[in-house]
């Protein structure tokens, strides 16, 4: 397996000799006191789904110009897709590639009912260009970067926790806390210049006087350091706070990007790890570039690779890529029911609470259309029917398993539960 990975890195030629910055308009502009005196501020509070309409559930990875953003890319969708070069924005449009969603219960489902065929839930992933201070004014690529960053719900914010002279720094040394201020200080100010246009629009209406009361509110939270997420909304206000379209409602989380080997953390890990608890966010320290390695194997030698072989590599002995998945599906605030049969086993994508007959329309719009009843059978039960069960040829094994009294008709109005195996039927 090491030899696969000498090959690859010998095939891929990962420094990127073939850039030289001298070609590159370098970036020169004075990091704000502004930031710098708004250290120590506080996460976003993930009690109400601040997602703005019109955008996709997504997911953005986001950070300082060469720090590992789209070799992680690359690790998540397991391609050369995004290029990862040692200069300060070799991505500048994103690159999007949707990932599948790594599931033990649907492998147990799929290999219970012998399914033919397994079809894993999917998550999207932008690789967005690298930001620098200044984007708030469109330094670097920052305009791109903000517009880019609108379009997805959640933000990976890959921060670089190794040392490497031969991968160049845009301010020249290696500070992930400087790091992380510079990103979420251009956020801040990027709302808060939004906020100043709104509320101009706004003013001149009598109409939109509580609107205007809300800007204010939230614009004073950003004053403070603190991410828009964090202002107290009502759930009158809530349609109108999403109709701002602010960056700083997002949820965020933290990638500690280290090198091989270093997957158990370091000094510079351990400064983010204690950002991240003081703003109550996740935090996954990972090697992007032996995970990216791992990743491009042929599936064969993945699959054969065990916790020992992914640690002599310098990797975690679970994968971060499974981590980083993992956790931003939760800050989407999404959950899986499943499907489970003799020709495929499947995960279904939905919002937490979602009601069956919203559901159904996940599958075809005719099964919300026509929704009579759905039947529903937990993980749980279904696999303590199904082990040690002798599967026949073409047999479903959940029109077997309603001997057992255990699937339950509902109507239209159930929320479905993460892990519901369900059979729905419509007009």
């Amino acid at each position: 397996i090491r030899l696969k990975i000498m090959l690859q890195r010998a095939l891929i030629g990962r420094c990127g000799d073939a850039y030289s910055n001298t070609k590159l308009n370098r970036i020169h502009s004075i990091h704000r006191n502004w930031v710098q005196n708004h250290r120590g501020f506080s996460g976003s509070k993930p009690a109400i789904e601040f997602g703005s309409k019109g955008t996709v559930r997504a997911v953005g990875i986001v950070g300082m110009p060469n720090i590992g953003k789209s070799t992680l890319f690359n690790a998540l969708t397991c391609t050369q897709l995004a290029q990862a070069s040692n200069y300060p924005f070799c991505t500048i449009e994103p690159n999007v590639a949707k990932v599948a969603v790594p599931d033990e219960r649907l492998d147990l489902l799929a290999k219970l009912q012998k399914s033919k065929k397994t079809i894993q839930a999917q998550i999207e992933f932008y690789d967005i260009a690298g930001l620098v201070r200044g984007a708030s004014k469109g330094e670097g690529l920052g305009n791109k970067f903000l517009q880019n960053i609108r379009e997805v719900s959640v933000i990976v914010h890959c921060v670089r926790c190794f040392l490497d002279d031969d991968v160049t720094h845009v301010d020249k040394t290696v500070d992930p806390i400087r790091d992380i201020d510079t990103i979420n200080g251009e956020l801040i100010l990027a709302d808060m210049e939004t906020l100043e246009k709104t509320k101009a629009k706004r003013a001149k209406k009598p109409e939109a006087k509580a609107e205007v009361a809300l800007i204010d509110r939230i614009f004073n939270v950003l004053g403070e350091g603190k991410f828009a997420s964090q202002t107290v909304i009502a759930e009158s206000e809530l349609e109108t706070f999403r109709g701002l379209h602010l960056l700083t409602a997002k949820p965020v989380m933290y990638a500690s990007n280290v090198k091989e080997g270093e997957t158990n953390g370091n000094n510079l890990t351990a400064l983010v790890e204690e950002r991240a608890k003081a703003e109550k966010r996740p935090n996954v320290i990972i090697s992007a570039k032996i995970e990216e390695e791992i990743a491009n194997l042929d599936p064969e030698t993945r699959a054969s690779m065990s916790k020992e072989d992914l640690l002599d590599l310098g990797a975690s002995a679970e994968s971060g890529l499974n981590r980083i998945i993992r956790e931003s599906r939760k800050l989407l605030g999404l959950q899986s029911y499943y499907t489970v049969g003799p020709i495929e086993s499947r995960a279904w994508t939905i919002p937490v609470g979602t009601k069956a007959k919203e559901s159904a329309g996940v599958i075809h719009s005719d099964f919300e259309k026509g929704f009579i009843k759905a039947d529903v059978l937990s993980f749980e039960n279904f696999v303590n029917f199904a082990q040690g069960r002798e599967v026949k040829e073409g047999e479903e094994l959940f029109e077997t398993a309603k001997s057992t009294g255990k699937i339950k008709s509902e109507g239209a109005s159930y929320v479905v539960n993460d892990g519901d195996i369900m059979v729905f039927k419509f007009k």
